[in-house]
């Protein structure tokens, strides 16, 4: 299984229309199953998820909140590289397939930035679910 992130096509529009502060802005991952189908061309905003999960087995719909963010420049890469504290729900029970990541702090529309393809369902049982956002740029998951 290749768990896979990639970047909404209109992210940058969202980003460049002042739409997007990864430090400041409230970011938050929503958890949806695999009826969900991302568009890297079309989906721009939040209201273009589909099959988000409902709240229960550890999740609350509407997304988790990412903390400790940073964004900073590699020189020697020329790599900017997106950071937050790894998203952890210790007691998790659903099934997902994405995460979709979103700025939730503009009133009206909420901009998606990516989503992570986890490769196939994932259906942690009243265990850890973890998402880790490496320093580095690389994502990984775990579930027990």
């Amino acid at each position: 299984m290749a768990v896979t992130a990639k970047l909404y096509g209109k992210m940058v529009l969202s980003a460049f229309g002042k739409g997007i502060d990864w430090v400041n802005d409230s970011i938050k991952v929503a958890l949806c199953t695999a009826s969900y189908t991302p568009d890297q061309d079309a989906h721009q905003y939040y209201s273009d998820l589909t099959n988000e999960l409902s709240t229960g087995g550890g999740y609350t719909a509407g997304g988790i909140a990412l903390t400790g963010r940073t964004a900073t420049y590699d020189a020697a890469t020329n790599k900017t590289k997106l950071d937050a504290d790894d998203l952890s729900i210790a007691t998790a029970t659903f099934d997902c397939r994405y995460a979709a990541i979103f700025d939730d702090t503009p009133a009206a529309d909420k901009p998606l930035l990516g989503y992570v393809d986890f490769g196939e369902t994932i259906s942690p049982r009243n265990g850890p679910f973890k998402i880790e956002w490496s320093a580095d740029g690389a994502i990984s998951f775990a579930v027990e």
